[in-house]
């Protein structure tokens, strides 16, 4: 089996928040930290290089490839916040209420916090989490 390419790291988190250049998004980095933590109940850890991540999660794709990534993370790229391990295509009733963000697979763009509603950001991650409890392992989105 190959070895999933992100995998948690003993990088410090604090200090790859500090490096972050732009300070509104390190200022987010920390909100999006408090936030992800109270939800998920989990500590934040690096996971990769640059993404900061929440829980652990098991997985199983149907050709039998299996690994295990974090529940929900996050990672502040060059322009925009990308949040992991959203049930974004499960859940358009709460991003029609989250305000300025686009979405991919699984996955939830940000420019700024103050574009959006925490409050609904919490609820959908919230939300994705219970998803991935009820889950048997399959495959994230």
């Amino acid at each position: 089996m190959a070895a999933n390419k992100t995998q948690e790291t003993d990088a410090d988190v604090a200090s790859f928040v500090a490096s972050v250049a732009d300070p509104v998004q390190r200022a987010d980095a920390d909100t999006l930290i408090s936030l992800l933590s109270r939800v998920s109940g989990d500590p934040p850890k690096m996971w990769g290089p640059s993404i900061i991540g929440f829980g652990t999660y098991s997985y199983r794709y149907e050709s039998g490839r299996e690994g295990e990534i974090c529940r929900i993370g996050f990672s502040p790229r060059k322009g925009k916040t990308v949040v992991y391990g959203m049930s974004v295509q499960e859940s358009p009733e709460i991003l029609a209420r989250l305000g300025k963000h686009a979405t991919g697979k699984g996955c939830l763009y940000l420019k700024r916090l103050s574009d959006i509603d925490l409050n609904v950001l919490a609820e959908l991650a919230a939300t994705s989490l219970a998803a991935k409890a009820a889950g048997d392992g399959a495959a994230p989105a």
